[in-house]
């Protein structure tokens, strides 16, 4: 299992990097994670959880998505590998943030009053949000960071799976992918998932079968997407006594349910279908570690250990997918999906 085939890695390459995007780059000209840490944990919190927000929302979206592409369940031992990647949109009201209405504390705050609109992942992403200070006790400004600009107005996620038929027009999928360590500024990447298809239309006799002339299926499925990685956030001075600030890591726990029924009719090699359901999704973001906040004018700093913890329902709600499989010895696939967040899902299978 640690020789994945290319495609695999390279697909959860790009899912984490778009991941690690949403504790902010760090790079201190970007206005970057090293930053915002270092101002009180309850608005490092508050701040990444607003930036971060469309990105929490798309990719929950997107590990609901491409589980099927019609209600007819595989054969018996039949086996279908999938790739697909889905792009979430986000919409205007979650372009962007006022860092007053945040609950920031006094310790934070803009210094320019007539600059209070941030964007966040999703937003504009041709130049920085407003420029924050960092004040002490005594309203002294100590440290003042620009946060970030928008990165991805369309939040993409693929998916690697593969799907067996098994007795009773059942058929299960499964998403996985053992702990890889990327390196560099991408870490530690694991996922699981499941889903499981069944057959309704077995259960429609006589002349009731008539009035369905089409394949009709329940969907259930889960997937759990693991992210974590190393950082390093110093003093204003560079200074690591005793090595206290070589435990920094980010994780990125994140959850999805899906419930669909699904209709589908095939003709010849063309399968239009549609799907009503429902589906979650939950974000567990951490800060773990000793990390140093900037206090005086001094440079003088107070150690927090995990300051950041943000955990949310991201996604709650009904979706509606509709979409079509075209067989030519292989399976290309398109659906849009209306949800929360809406989206487009496109991919490519091979059966055997």
């Amino acid at each position: 299992m640690h020789d994945l085939p290319q495609i695999m890695k390279r697909a959860f390459y790009l899912l984490t990097v778009i991941i690690l995007l949403a504790t902010f780059t760090k790079a201190k000209a970007q206005a970057g994670f090293s930053d915002v840490i270092k101002v009180s944990p309850g608005d490092a919190t508050k701040l990444i959880d607003a930036y971060g927000e469309p990105l929490f929302k798309g990719i929950g979206i997107g590990m609901n998505s491409g589980w099927t592409n019609t209600a007819k369940p595989k054969g018996l031992l039949h086996f279908e590998l999938k790739f697909t990647a889905t792009g979430a949109y986000t919409p205007t009201s979650d372009k962007s943030f006022d860092v007053t209405k945040i609950g920031l504390s006094n310790g934070v705050g803009p210094a320019d009053p007539n600059n209070i609109i941030a964007p966040t992942i999703g937003g504009e992403t041709g130049s920085n949000g407003p420029l924050l200070n960092v004040y002490d006790v005594n309203h002294h400004v100590v440290d003042q960071f620009n946060l970030p600009s928008g990165k991805l107005p369309l939040i993409p996620t693929p998916q690697l799976q593969l799907t067996v038929g098994l007795i009773n027009s059942t058929d299960v999928t499964m998403r996985y992918i053992p702990k890889i360590n990327f390196g560099g500024d991408v870490g530690e990447v694991s996922m699981i998932g499941f889903g499981v298809k069944h057959d309704l239309g077995q259960y429609i006799f006589g002349p009731a079968k008539k009035l369905v002339p089409f394949n009709l299926s329940v969907l259930l499925a889960y997937s759990h997407l693991n992210i974590s990685d190393g950082v390093d956030v110093k003093p204003e001075d560079g200074s690591n006594p005793n090595g206290e600030f070589n435990n920094q890591q980010t994780q990125i726990h994140l959850s999805s349910f899906l419930t669909q029924f699904i209709i589908s009719k095939k003709l010849l090699f063309f399968t239009p279908f549609w799907a009503l359901g429902y589906n979650t999704a939950s974000t567990n973001f951490a800060a773990v570690g000793n990390y140093p906040v900037t206090n005086n004018t001094d440079g003088s700093y107070t150690i927090y250990t995990n300051p950041v913890n943000i955990h949310e329902n991201s996604i709650s709600g009904f979706r509606t997918d509709a979409g079509f499989e075209i067989n030519l010895g292989f399976s290309i696939y398109f659906a849009y999906s209306y949800a929360q967040y809406s989206s487009i899902t496109g991919g490519i299978g091979f059966s055997f």
